[in-house]
């Protein structure tokens, strides 16, 4: 059985999408920040559980906060790009998503002193209106993409999409895709592994179906935000069912966390493209 991702997508507790009270990037700088106290303790745990991970930073924290990228990278982590302006990709054109995700890419990797081989799009935000996405990530000099959501989604999502980690040929060479991982229940694909999934589950439940994915070779990727880590921070105004997805059982979060690392083997997102677990180019789906 492959190994886990446990990947975050390292943002403000502001960057919650598709909801109309989420402040304009021309608001961003005066709010109050709480990214860097909540992500360090994210850190804390994955030193003492000696796990690493893949932590795709969105470009504008890690232009404010370029030594919390030089510390991800100091403990052994994989940085990655989420884009810079955390638009999400059906509601730009190519050529606005191009220049996004290369400014973003040039930031990260000038705060972490590394290569920056993947990326993830706001919100799994790829879908059958932006055909031109993976080879527009390709483009922009990237590796691999864990971006694609195989199923229905409030925001994005690709129902039909191969959910096993492949290599897509484009038009500026190939591309590695690790989708989101998703199990059946009640005869529907349905996401366990992260952001209000993760806080809504019982454990017992995220565990049984984390190992029917691996019992199919097909390593598990869970995601999550430095805001679910943090009870305490700000909240956006909202509906009620954003709500409950968005800040139900935050406390939750971190003991869930723990025992993951004690009960799954993780690695990061790099590693498994370099042991070739997404095997030979099969044309984009």
């Amino acid at each position: 059985m492959p190994p886990s991702v446990f990947s975050v997508d390292v943002e403000e507790w502001f960057h919650i999408l598709d909801v109309p009270s989420t402040p304009p990037l021309a608001q961003w700088a005066a709010l109050p920040s709480r990214v860097e106290p909540s992500f360090r303790s994210m850190l804390e745990v994955f030193a003492e559980k000696k796990v690493r991970t893949t932590l795709f930073f969105l470009a504008w924290v890690a232009e404010r906060y370029p030594h919390l990228v030089r510390e991800a990278v100091a403990g052994g982590h994989e940085v990655a790009s989420h884009g810079y302006a955390h638009e999400l990709v059906y509601k730009q054109d190519r050529a606005t998503f191009l220049a996004d995700i290369v400014k973003a890419k040039q930031i990260i990797e000038q705060a972490g002193g590394v290569a920056v081989k993947g990326y993830r799009a706001p919100g799994f935000s790829v879908t059958k209106e932006t055909p031109w996405f993976f080879d527009a990530v390709a483009e922009a000099g990237y590796r691999y993409d864990s971006s694609v959501f195989p199923g229905e989604r409030g925001h994005g999502g690709l129902p039909g999409a191969w959910p096993v980690p492949h290599t897509i040929a484009t038009e500026h060479g190939n591309l590695v895709e690790f989708p989101i991982s998703l199990s059946a229940m009640f005869g529907r694909p349905m996401y366990f592994f992260g952001g209000g999934y993760l806080r809504f589950f019982p454990y017992r439940l995220i565990r049984s179906k984390a190992k029917d994915v691996l019992a199919e070779n097909r390593p598990v990727v869970f995601y999550l935000h430095p805001r679910e880590v943090d009870p305490g921070h700000p909240r956006l105004a909202m509906s009620a069912k954003r709500r409950f997805m968005t800040y139900h059982n935050l406390r939750s979060t971190m003991p869930k966390m723990r025992r993951l690392f004690d009960d799954l083997p993780m690695t990061t997102f790099s590693e498994l493209m370099d042991a070739g677990i997404a095997g030979s180019p099969k044309g984009q789906r």
